[in-house]
């Protein structure tokens, strides 16, 4: 048992400094997108200076302490965000884990966690969720099929799934955007819940929606606290991720215990 749990506390530790790698690498996508820059070439540059960072800049989380957040060359200040989405990013990766251990699905859910981190940070800066973001996961989706214990039936009734929850989200959103006379949700976030539909299915992504909604206010009163006037609107699309997320990692319980009720 010794062994075992040395074993398991072993592939955690990996996995977080693995995890704080790819969203080092993630983090340049996020960077170079929304600028509209080539993310497959091309070295990394101080964003102040534009002078090429080294092997010794790039340490995920060890570098940022290291220099005390400062660039090496223009001693500029560099915003934590970078540390602090490399952290929080190897935290769920440990959950992801712990949840599904050493398995396809733990995969899978890794390729969609990272596409979710990457559209919720594009969506907050450029109000726009890339569509690669929401190809990705709908491709490993299904690449995963054959490795997994699902039957024919499963596969069917998440995609049903998927295709049903997005066609009754679009309906609702045409009918409030008539109503109010704007348009009340982004087509990226609309198929953000398809890709959820997919994962979840349907009761578990109904819990996701209250969720996010709930979610969205908050950030919403957070943002707009302090302020005189509204300031820009946040997107939906962090607020949908997030629930999503832990939808995926913690609400079969929660699904289970609602329809027990029932």
């Amino acid at each position: 048992m010794d062994v075992y749990n040395s074993y398991q506390a072993f592939i955690a530790v990996l996995i977080f400094f693995l995890g704080t790698c790819i969203f080092s690498f993630l983090n340049v996508i996020i960077y170079r997108v929304p600028r509209k820059m080539d993310f497959v070439r091309g070295h990394s540059l101080c964003p102040s200076c534009s002078h090429q960072l080294g092997a010794l800049d790039l340490i995920p989380l060890f570098s940022y302490v290291f220099l005390g957040g400062k660039c090496r060359y223009c001693k500029t200040k560099i915003s934590p965000r970078y540390m602090l989405t490399e952290l929080f990013f190897a935290l769920v990766s440990v959950l992801t884990l712990l949840r599904f251990d050493l398995s396809p699905e733990f995969v899978r859910n890794m390729v969609l966690a990272c596409c979710l981190f990457c559209l919720s940070l594009v969506d907050l800066e450029i109000f726009e969720i890339p569509n690669g973001c929401l190809l990705i996961p709908v491709i490993a989706w299904f690449v995963a099929i054959p490795f997994t214990e699902m039957s024919g039936m499963d596969v069917l009734y998440h995609v049903a799934s998927g295709v049903g929850y997005g066609a009754v989200m679009l309906a609702l959103v045409l009918l409030f955007d008539k109503i109010l006379g704007k348009e009340t949700m982004g087509g990226g976030d609309l198929k953000l819940f398809v890709v959820m539909g997919l994962y979840l299915g349907v009761a578990a992504s109904l819990f996701a929606l209250f969720f996010s909604c709930i979610l969205g206010l908050i950030m919403g009163a957070i943002q707009k606290q302090g302020k005189e006037n509204k300031g820009p609107q946040i997107p939906f699309g962090p607020a949908i991720a997030l629930a999503f997320y832990a939808m995926l990692l913690y609400g079969g319980g929660l699904v289970n215990w609602y329809m027990g009720l029932l």
